[in-house]
């Protein structure tokens, strides 16, 4: 007797009975074996004990990175196990553990003791601060070599791709929302670099209410895999600027047919596009006296604050802090050099401190032996991801000033631009339009005037004083002008 199952093939095997949709049906329906479900797995919903496990294998990075995924990830990431072994695996064979607060040893052993008696995250933050430490005295350690002519370190370049340092700002509109913009172009100078941030997606002006220099480094820069914007970065605050009504509480540097330029101390240079009246790019002169610190050993919201100055007193000589200073000066327009020079035996006689000021005079107006002439058309080069120009009569001034031992004094790297005088050159030796340049901070001011001769189309510098604040003396010799 046939089953039920032979009666439905043969039925279904009848011409005209069926339809061939309906025989394809039934064939599947007693063919088709039932098709089993496979269990969805998610790797947050194994056991702790098994999560651990693959914890154990990741390095350092890659188990902060981890932490960030959730909370229970954020705790299984603080394992002290693991944290541990990792700091262990950094030691020499004998385990001691320099503690950062105290600056005192202590052997520890690798039993339960280490690891029950500390909190969770405990060996997370002592290796860390292993790591960050071992880092900052390799950095540190390579700008200890000076320049015997700047007496700036002249290892800089070197120290910074050791370091992996990098520069970021950090825009800020008025409802708190932030803007980060990176990989900017970078720009080398004997004393200082010039990084230019360029690109189409610029936040609104009229938005914008603060930007912030940062300098980037990753947290362990000693890990295998190279660092990444999305990797764990340690930010140090530079500087932060405020943009609310940037064109009228800013100095207008210069124009050209494009874009306008305007300066904010400390050393920022915003260009702002003519008909659009939106930015076109962020320039930042950095000076390298005591770059590498401020660029890694502030916090992200506190700036880098450098040891006090000591003093040393000197009875002997009654004009103790006036004389002996060296001055290193560089003018530039980013991509070109226009002046590079040293001058030495820099003095000012009690007479001539007035309103609050020493002066020093590095060019005079009637001594043309030490008149010289500047390299090329005066201007500073800006380019963006589609146009280039150069913005005439202003340039980047580096000012390095040495005190009579050798030590910087006085450093600053800032736009600068230039002005028609109302006077005429009544020098015998140049004939033409004078110019001035001006700069001024806390610490000082410079003056410089330059003779425009038509004939040979270069500019002459015929007089160049610096203006030191008595208060930045009083303070660093200890005396009392």
């Amino acid at each position: 007797m046939a089953t039920g199952r032979g009666r439905l093939r043969t039925f279904a095997a009848r011409p005209g009975q069926c339809s061939e949709t309906v025989n394809a049906g039934i064939k599947s329906l007693y063919l088709t074996p039932p098709i089993k479900t496979k269990p969805n797995v998610c790797i947050e919903s194994m056991p702790s004990e098994m999560l651990l496990k693959i914890f154990s294998y990741l390095d350092a990075v890659s188990l902060l990175s981890v932490g960030c995924v959730n909370k229970r990830f954020y705790e299984l990431a603080n394992d002290n196990g693991i944290w541990l072994k990792l700091y262990s695996s950094s030691l020499q064979p004998k385990w001691t553990i320099w503690k950062m607060k105290s600056k005192q040893t202590e052997t520890v052993s690798l039993g339960c003791a280490a690891l029950h008696d500390k909190k969770p995250g405990y060996w997370k933050k002592e290796y860390i601060l292993k790591q960050t430490s071992a880092f900052k005295t390799r950095v540190m350690g390579l700008v200890k070599l000076l320049d015997p002519y700047t007496g700036l370190p002249c290892k800089n370049k070197e120290a910074m791709k050791v370091s992996g340092l990098s520069w970021i700002i950090v825009l800020k509109d008025k409802n708190g929302k932030e803007h980060v913009i990176e990989k900017p172009n970078l720009s080398f100078k004997d004393t200082s670099v010039t990084i230019l941030w360029c690109g189409t997606h610029w936040p609104s002006l009229d938005a914008l209410s603060t930007l912030k220099l940062f300098g980037v480094t990753p947290l362990l820069p000693y890990q295998s895999s190279p660092p990444n914007k999305n990797g764990p970065r340690r930010f140090s605050l530079i500087a932060e600027y405020h943009l609310a009504n940037l064109t009228e509480s800013s100095v207008a540097v210069g124009a050209d047919e494009l874009v306008q330029l305007f300066s904010l101390s400390p050393g920022l240079l915003v260009g702002i596009w003519k008909e659009k009246n939106e930015i076109a790019f962020v320039m930042a002169s950095l000076h390298y006296n005591q770059l590498l610190e401020r660029s890694i050993l502030g916090s992200a919201t506190v700036q880098y604050a450098p040891p006090p100055n000591k003093p040393l007193l000197d009875d002997i000589d009654p004009e103790y802090g006036l004389h002996d200073y060296s001055l290193h000066l560089d003018l530039h327009g980013r991509s070109c050099m226009y002046l590079c020079g040293s001058f030495k035996g820099l003095f000012c006689r009690k007479g001539d401190i007035e309103n609050g000021y020493l002066r020093l005079s590095v060019v005079s107006l009637k001594d043309n032996r030490k008149h010289f002439p500047i390299i090329g058309t005066l201007g500073i080069c800006w380019e963006t991801d589609a146009f280039k120009g150069n913005v005439k009569d202003c340039f980047v001034m580096d000012l390095t000033l040495l005190d009579e031992s050798g030590k910087p004094f006085w450093c600053f790297s800032a736009p600068v631009y230039m002005e028609l005088s109302s006077k005429s050159s009544g020098l015998y030796d140049y004939m033409g339009p004078i110019y001035t340049a001006d700069y001024v901070d806390s610490e000082g001011k410079v003056c410089v005037e330059f003779v425009w001769l038509e004939e040979t189309k270069e500019y002459i510098t015929v007089s160049l004083v610096l203006y030191v604040s008595t208060k930045k003396v009083n303070s660093w010799y200890g005396t009392n002008y």
